[in-house]
């Protein structure tokens, strides 16, 4: 069996194909499209999805349906008229994809897309977890507790539905800050550093309808369909550089002591798992989830290193193939996309290291998700203090924005602290305290977090054996790592915008030894 999960139509399109099991391809339409966040399905995409044989089956991400009565209901002209104008998945795919046309088309609803790429990826036999999903919006859910128990379904607990939403929520303090919503929201996290949270009870009475000890009402808010309300506003300059800091800083706490407490929330509802399952866009807040893990509920937690909506391409095939079959897909690991033929090249990384060079590296296959982690990275020596302000110039970001440390797994305790003494963090999904800030300048934050990533012999032997040799030279077993691409553009995808992007940006990029 064959299946093509899709995932479109709002942001960040992406296709997965799974056979029998297998995670054949996984891409983001906005690599071939380059155009960032593109929401619809690109031809270039499908075909390359295609190469891996004609699908059984379509399986979409989402109720195009449910989403449509859902925008009749909120009774505003523009979300009405989107009702009617726009076109659905299924409109799209009949239109503008023949190769397509006879294959049936099916879909899921949009947390159990979410739910399902991660309960059905998890790298553990669990048998019982907590599954958590908070995001935007799908249909009308924006936050959701599901159970997994005997290793039967994803049963639904508990929901929270538009225009009650978090999600909404940090978009629209991204918005007020002058970022770009439902694409910015990882800045203004980073922005939260810089300031301090003197807006959070101001939110919390503005914002939030319920009481925080009112567990099941933890997540609403008044209707963020219309964002912030100007009164709000009254008493703050929004154009002031410390209160734009100090804005992120409040939302940025309001997510996490709401994140926390809906985590508490499905900690009961599961009888008290000790498993958790965490997707949604929502699961990108790296520092929210470094509190999850401090918090101490959950043993085990697992967030699939594509949570947002991209990666519900994979929920929607994964769901399709469990309901037929009873068996989980197998996951291992992110490299799923465009493949770049030829030896990781570990010597040509080595040599720019040893240069003090600011390098790229486009070799094997891309990473499904947004983060870099080895194949599509950009990457420095970490020692320097100069390193943070030439790569934020290079890649046009503000002077303030952070990058990440990979350090090898067997190293990482000895340079962070790790939440919940954890050992290993292949795919950047929590921050950590740096022990040594004035060894590694160039990859801790304004707070002496950074977003780590590890790296085994197991999950990239390139990557690996080279940071290897890197430590046995200088005693540092950590490099900086970022995403390989300017702000505001894709991630590098191919072997000619490898060579593109070294040429204009006059930066190396590695493809191969």
């Amino acid at each position: 069996m064959r299946i093509l999960g899709i995932s479109c139509m709002f942001h960040d399109a992406s296709v997965c194909v799974i056979e029998d099991g297998n995670i054949l391809f996984a891409g983001h339409s906005e690599r071939y499209s380059r155009e960032k966040n593109d929401a619809y399905l690109n031809q270039d995409l499908v075909q390359e999805a295609l190469s891996w044989g004609k699908p059984d089956v379509i399986v979409l991400h989402e109720s195009s349906k449910l989403k449509k009565q859902r925008r009749m209901q909120q009774l505003n002209w523009s979300s009405i008229k989107s009702a009617f104008t726009e076109p659905t998945a299924e409109d799209w795919i009949k239109k503008f994809y023949p190769q397509l046309a006879g294959i049936p088309v099916t879909n899921c609803l949009h947390h159990q897309s979410h739910a399902a790429a991660g309960m059905l990826t998890v790298p553990e036999d669990w048998r019982e977890a907590a599954i958590v999903t908070i995001d935007a919006i799908g249909e009308k859910q924006t936050a959701t507790i599901s159970t997994w128990e005997k290793g039967q379904r994803i049963m639904l607990r508990h929901e929270v539905n538009f225009p009650n939403s978090l999600g909404l929520f940090y978009s629209a303090v991204t918005a007020a800050v002058g970022l770009k919503p439902m694409e910015d929201e990882y800045i203004l996290m980073g922005m939260a550093a810089y300031g301090k949270p003197k807006y959070k009870v101001k939110m919390d009475i503005h914002l939030f309808d319920t009481p925080m000890e009112e567990l099941h009402n933890c997540l609403k808010t008044i209707d963020m369909s219309k964002g912030l309300p100007k009164s709000f506003f009254n008493d703050i300059d929004v154009e002031d550089e410390q209160t734009k800091f100090d804005l992120a800083a409040s939302a940025q706490a309001v997510v996490e002591e709401r994140v926390l407490s809906y985590c508490r929330l499905a900690f009961k509802y599961s009888g008290g798992s000790r498993n958790l399952v965490y997707m949604g866009g929502v699961a990108l807040n790296c520092v929210a989830n470094s509190l999850i893990y401090e918090e101490d509920i959950f043993k085990n937690i697992w967030i699939m290193p594509n949570p947002g909506d991209a990666g519900s391409s994979l929920g929607a095939a994964a769901l399709y193939y469990f309901e037929s079959t009873g068996n989980f897909v197998n996951w291992e690991g992110p490299y799923l996309g465009t493949n770049i033929k030829g030896q990781w090249p570990t010597q040509k990384f080595l040599e720019s290291l040893r240069k003090g060079d600011i390098f790229g590296v486009a070799n094997g296959r891309a990473e499904f998700g947004p983060r870099a982690l080895g194949n599509r990275s950009l990457f420095a020596d970490a020692r320097g203090t100069e390193i943070k302000d030439k790569i934020n110039a290079i890649k046009r970001r503000q002077e303030f924005r952070p990058f990440a440390p990979i350090v090898l797994e067997e190293y990482a305790n000895e340079w962070f602290e790790m939440p919940a003494g954890k050992s290993n963090s292949p795919y950047m999904s929590f921050v950590a305290k740096c022990k040594k800030p004035d060894e590694i300048p160039a990859v801790c934050h304004a707070d002496g977090t950074s977003r780590v990533q590890t790296v085994n012999r197991n999950q990239h032997p390139d990557l690996y054996h080279a940071m290897r040799q890197w430590y046995a030279e200088t005693g540092c077993p950590v490099v900086l790592n970022t995403s390989l691409n300017i702000k505001g553009q894709p991630i590098v995808n191919t072997e000619a915008e490898a060579e593109e992007f070294a040429k204009h940006y006059k930066v190396k990029v590695h493809v191969r030894d």
